[in-house]
């Protein structure tokens, strides 16, 4: 739900008609890239604001079903479709010519999984990819596609950025939207006993875990050294008030309107980054 902030700069990206000829994102940075690609602003912002005061959005006893505690199949396999509570513009995706990569933890291997066009024949093809990108280990149930299970592409080997997907698409100058502060260094994180148990099948999962702080950080380094270059932009939040599991609709309106008040302010930096 952090991307209540960083959703405002895909709808001012859209708004002012900045169409990037290829997009990739991991996590909440997955739904991200599909508001971008279908080019709906308002979906954009419904998606990380009004969309929590959806009764079928999640809770305990959601979770309590295996759904997750964010329901995931109503949220990224059922809201989607026409007619329902977040309809995908999809005529608009499909005729979109950017390319892209939404990216994925398998647990068995430990490797990340990227998609892109030529995985998606139908919207439930590219919804259920979303939705591996983003599915938190035991907060949301893993995700099976063609005999290999997934859960969230931030314990990937970059942390949760989708850098190494965009140079193995041959691109050495990157825009960057980042859903932490500038200063902000993931600290060592400990696995539970519970964590253990419920993963005791999958090694990979728990590696994940404990080395994701020092793989997001050395990926974050990485990134700032990249913008001293003139290499990146990076869009980093100055206000962030909410945490990745609010709920509240007000503060993810406000959190959503700091956004894009510094979204409008960087809005010439954009530009000068892209020479548009």
């Amino acid at each position: 739900m952090r991307a209540s902030y960083t959703s405002a700069v895909v709808s001012l990206l859209l708004e002012q008609g900045i169409y990037f000829d290829w997009v990739g994102g991991i996590s909440a940075g997955a739904s991200n890239t599909a508001n971008y690609l279908s080019r709906d602003v308002k979906r954009s912002y419904e998606s990380f604001v009004e969309f929590a005061a959806d009764p079928n959005f999640g809770s305990m006893r959601t979770w309590v079903e295996g759904n997750g505690l964010f329901n995931a199949p109503y949220i990224y396999e059922q809201a989607g479709v026409a007619g329902a509570a977040l309809p995908y513009d999809w005529d608009t995706f499909r005729a979109n010519p950017a390319q892209f990569a939404v990216g994925a933890f398998e647990m068995e291997t430990g490797k990340m999984q990227y998609w892109g066009r030529e995985s998606i024949d139908e919207l439930h093809d590219f919804m259920l990819r979303v939705r591996a990108s983003s599915s938190l280990p035991v907060l949301m149930p893993p995700v099976e596609l063609d005999g290999k299970t997934y859960v969230d592409g931030a314990l990937g080997p970059t942390g949760g950025f989708a850098l190494d997907a965009a140079r193995a698409a041959g691109y050495t100058k990157f825009f960057v939207v980042m859903t932490r502060s500038r200063e902000y260094i993931k600290p060592p994180q400990r696995v539970s006993g519970l964590y253990r148990r419920l993963f005791r099948k999958y090694p990979a999962v728990i590696n994940g875990i404990l080395h994701r702080p020092h793989r997001y950080n050395e990926s974050r380094a990485e990134l700032f050294e990249l913008e001293r270059k003139g290499e990146a932009y990076l869009f980093t939040p100055e206000h962030l008030s909410v945490s990745n599991s609010e709920r509240d609709v007000r503060k993810l309106r406000r959190s959503y309107e700091l956004g894009e008040q510094q979204a409008r302010r960087e809005l010439p930096v954009m530009r000068e980054f892209l020479g548009i």
